[in-house]
């Protein structure tokens, strides 16, 4: 277990670089965008080069991301760096906890999900008409959290679509596809993404990350589809090592249906909620 948690911290310093600076703040790191996309976080520094976290640690970074004016964000495996959460919750920040769960290797391939009528599972490549809503409905996803169904819908989708999809963030998430950074999937129902997901990898390793349903259309097994599909091209390009961290844990009973085991505990702390 100790060698496949320190493949997923390798990782987890592994991944923003390809589209961050990394700022060393001692024992921590920070990970700034670079151009747009979705904000990164500070995590700490692998073990050889860090040590223990303490609160004016934690302090420094949260000074230094507020000057840059990015979100005040960290992120950590639990059981690799278990001292962190004291001292994040010394400094102010509220601390979350989500099951970090890995693909068993010998877990059968997914079976083709039942989906209503007229939806359908694919991966997007540049230029798919859908790639713009799925860029966009996890936002809505994540504003509205939980599995139970939502307010928002296609009117709110479509008005989000300025903010999330503009031209430039298009763009760049064609770009990482064509580069092999990013593969999107979608649930689309008459050319819009009800439902996306994505994953990135790095070596033989991936994580599936922002998979989101438009809070109108949950509790159609969409979620579960689009994982479902992200796990077969991961597998398919020979990704040997394929995890996520579970919203809670009720999703997390979700995704052990394709063969997801927990392993840890993936921790995020943030400024409390007012």
């Amino acid at each position: 277990m100790t060698e496949l948690l320190d493949r997923l911290e390798r990782y987890y310093d592994a991944v923003p670089r390809a589209g961050a600076r990394a700022e060393e703040h001692g024992p921590l790191t920070l990970f700034v965008r670079e151009g747009v996309g979705w904000p990164f976080y500070a995590r700490p520094a692998p073990a050889a080069d860090g040590g223990p976290v303490g609160r004016a640690d934690v302090d420094r970074v949260r000074a230094r991301q507020r000057e840059l004016g990015v979100p005040e964000s960290f992120e950590w495996i639990a059981e690799t760096s278990p001292g962190l959460r004291e001292a994040a919750r010394a400094s102010g920040l509220a601390v979350h906890e989500h099951p970090l769960m890995v693909l068993d290797p010998l877990a059968p391939p997914p079976l083709p999900p039942e989906l209503p009528a007229g939806v359908g599972v694919r991966t997007l490549g540049p230029g798919d008409p859908a790639l713009p809503s799925a860029l966009t409905v996890p936002h809505l996803a994540f504003a509205q959290p939980g599995t139970a169904i939502g307010t928002a819908g296609r009117a709110e989708l479509a008005a989000a679509l300025p903010l999330h999809a503009a031209p430039g963030l298009v763009a760049t998430a064609e770009a990482r596809v064509r580069a092999g950074l990013t593969v999107h999937a979608a649930a689309v129902e008459g050319g819009t993404a009800l439902c996306a997901g994505q994953y990135n990898p790095v070596g033989e390793v991936c994580e599936i990350v922002g998979v989101g349903t438009l809070p109108s259309a949950r509790r159609r097994g969409l979620a579960l589809a689009v994982t479902g599909a992200l796990v077969a091209d991961a597998r398919e390009r020979g990704l040997t090592t394929v995890f996520l961290s579970a919203g809670d844990e009720d999703v997390a009973r979700i995704y052990a249906r394709l063969g997801f085991r927990r392993v840890g505990t993936a921790l995020i702390a943030e400024p409390p909620a007012h």
